[in-house]
């Protein structure tokens, strides 16, 4: 189909929630996408943080091809081998012990916000049940996950939501001590917050607020969905930090493009859930199972955490670089592992099309920041051609 096709039988068939890119996908391979004309392009978001072992990874499909043969789907009602071999991968990255499976980041968010208020309830025996978060952060767009995120921009129209929620300001660690209630359960974040610009919490912050959660018997959640599996150049993102959240919850890069979403907790935390409790009917089959096992298996083999943290590192170096060359166009580059912010002095709409002209795929967030989510196995030149490719963009001597 030409672009205009794909537009017009778009605008006649679905509904109007996405803004998209003024380009149809007709296919994809590694770190590279290719549209409708034959048109190759360099993939610097990978499904916003999803592919993060790159587009039809051979050995995920191979995988997917032999459980599609094997078993699909028979819910939640039985024991399944896929279902137990993930749980047990994916608590091998970090301090958890339980795992949750589910479909997306939203309904991780939303086990996670649960799993809180009925543990303080049942287990501690205590009327929690107020969710704090902070500003600039994203959560999802369920109600209760547009509640904790607290933004008027997405929350427009949907009103009344679910109450429990209370947000402070990010950094504002006296903020936080001040909104502190009897009735407060869990502090609930991003240690990057991916929507809000590429905003990486300070360390002293982020520990003062899990201390904060030891002394006043409040959870702490961390919010991995973006940051997670290794993007930052950790398994997780909380890890730079010395902190052990009692539940984390993650999904995007799970499956490497297949609906998968997890909310992982400690053995404590666990006891809040109960038979019945809560349950989910696709969460955890045996095809997205099989894809996620893939998708850890080939992380952990070829070191994809070490090399994001890696290749990160030089990213900034090259991109700081460039705004040495380019001086007053960007304010800022910022990120951790391969979860890269640049920020424009400028608004970036017109910085962001002229890439995509040029053939980088990338996200902008924020009005002027350039959000790269790439693959974690992205080979570095196609990093160091987009460098090239932002200079001439930006323009000056």
């Amino acid at each position: 189909m030409s672009l205009a096709e794909l537009q017009s039988r778009t605008e006649q068939v679905l509904c109007r929630t996405y803004a998209r890119y003024p380009m149809g996908v007709r296919s994809a391979k590694g770190s590279r996408i290719w549209d409708f004309d034959g048109r190759e392009y360099v993939d610097l978001l990978a499904g916003i943080a999803v592919t993060g072992v790159g587009h039809c990874h051979p050995e995920i499909n191979a995988a997917v091809s032999r459980q599609m043969e094997k078993l699909v789907h028979v819910s939640n009602l039985f024991y399944q081998e896929e279902q137990i071999l993930l749980a047990e991968k994916i608590l091998s990255t970090l301090h958890c012990s339980k795992a949750f499976f589910c479909n997306s980041g939203a309904e991780a968010n939303e086990a996670a916000i649960k799993l809180a208020r009925r543990y303080q309830r049942k287990i501690r025996g205590q009327e929690r049940y107020e969710i704090i978060t902070l500003t600039s952060c994203f959560h999802g767009r369920t109600l209760a996950a547009l509640a904790a995120t607290g933004q008027a921009r997405l929350q427009d129209g949907f009103a009344p939501f679910p109450q429990g929620f209370r947000q402070v300001e990010a950094g504002n660690l006296a903020a936080l001590k001040d909104a502190l209630r009897p009735e407060s359960a869990a502090i609930m974040l991003e240690v990057v917050q991916g929507e809000g610009g590429v905003r990486i919490l300070d360390r002293d912050y982020l520990r003062a607020i899990a201390a904060l959660c030891q002394e006043h018997g409040l959870l702490l959640i961390a919010d991995e969905v973006q940051a997670g599996l290794g993007r930052s150049g950790r398994w997780w993102g909380f890890q730079h930090y010395g902190i052990t959240p009692d539940i984390v919850t993650s999904a995007k890069a799970l499956a490497n493009g297949l609906p998968m979403g997890a909310m992982l907790c400690t053995e404590e935390a666990a006891k809040g859930f109960d038979f019945g409790s809560h349950a989910t009917t696709f969460g955890g089959g045996a095809l997205c199972s099989a894809a996620a096992l893939a998708t850890l298996e080939i992380m952990e083999r070829d070191r994809l955490p070490e090399r994001a943290a890696s290749l990160g590192s030089w990213a900034k170096e090259r991109f700081a670089a460039t705004s040495a060359r380019r001086p007053g166009k960007i304010r800022e580059v910022r990120g951790l592992g391969l979860f890269l912010g640049i920020e424009l002095a400028e608004p970036g709409r017109e910085v962001w099309e002229e890439l995509l002209r040029k053939g980088f795929i990338l996200n902008l967030t924020q009005e002027r920041v350039l959000r790269l989510l790439p693959a974690l196995n992205i080979p570095e030149a196609d990093l160091e051609a987009f460098a090239v490719a932002l200079e001439e963009c930006l323009g000056g001597k």
